[in-house]
């Protein structure tokens, strides 16, 4: 008799598909996270629009890597804050006081990937979080 796991299917998902959360000038698609990952990790798209506030400083266990993929998004991580052009990744370990804000003129994205997964079971209390405290414009 065989133990050994099943082997993982690939998993690809078409542009626009997955889970949607909007959250007024931000939104978020979840593309992969605990069902598709045996909890291992959970993968987002985010998006601001101009001259967006984040969510305010928060920290959670998990790990968690940005990569941003569309204009500039403002960093805050332990009290400072780092500006992330297209192309920059920041790797936060879980604990990690942290904020994000597009200070820009454009839009700006970045995909979200948070380990272990679980992050993700969060997301309906954080809409209607923002929700009832919806995040403004930036003063920068």
């Amino acid at each position: 008799m065989s133990t050994a796991s099943p082997t993982p299917k690939a998993l690809i998902i078409a542009p626009d598909r997955g889970r949607h959360y909007s959250m007024g000038r931000m939104s978020a698609i979840f593309k992969a996270d605990c069902a598709e990952t045996e909890s291992r990790y959970s993968i987002s798209e985010w998006w601001l629009e101009p001259k967006t506030k984040g969510p305010g400083t928060h920290a959670h266990p998990e790990d968690h890597i940005f990569y941003v993929i569309e204009g500039n998004l403002s960093l805050l991580v332990n009290g400072e804050w780092l500006l992330a052009e297209r192309g920059t990744y920041a790797i936060i370990p879980g604990g990690t006081p942290h904020n994000f804000e597009n200070r820009g003129s454009a839009r700006c994205g970045f995909m979200s990937l948070n380990a272990p997964g679980g992050f993700e079971l969060k997301m309906p209390a954080i809409v209607q979080h923002l929700s009832d405290n919806p995040v403004g414009e930036t003063d920068a």
